[in-house]
């Protein structure tokens, strides 16, 4: 039985495809309302990172806590999002999105809070 051809992988070009699109995104990020834009989510971020740490700074340290004395049942609680690999952890517990924001810190160690998550989270 023959397969249709929108079921067959694409064929390759040799990466011609992937260098346009590093290409492209490399021009993106150099354009500079993309870059103005980036830097005000990220002094929105640290705005409210902060505004919020009275409020959630005690996970912080709960967490911190956790992790020197490896207390699994409380980092099993905790946000499961692969904010990691992006410079941040939330330190809430999980399923907090409904009415939250994640909140933690930045790779800076600064408190911060965003919406979204990781573009792999599932």
């Amino acid at each position: 039985m023959e397969e249709h051809a929108s079921l067959r992988p694409a064929a390759t070009d040799g990466g011609t495809t992937g260098r346009e699109a590093e290409t492209t995104i490399q021009v993106l990020l150099a354009d500079p309302e993309v870059r103005r834009l980036g830097e005000e989510i990220r002094l929105e971020e640290l705005r409210l990172g902060l505004h919020l740490h009275a409020r959630y700074g005690a996970l912080q340290d709960r967490r911190e806590r956790a992790v020197r004395e490896g207390d699994h049942a409380v980092l099993q609680r905790v946000c499961p999002g692969k904010h990691g690999q992006w410079g941040r952890i939330c330190v809430l517990d999980a399923g907090h999105e409904s009415a939250d924001p994640h909140w933690g810190v930045n790779a800076e160690g600064q408190p911060v809070a965003w919406v979204g998550s990781a573009p792999d989270d599932d």
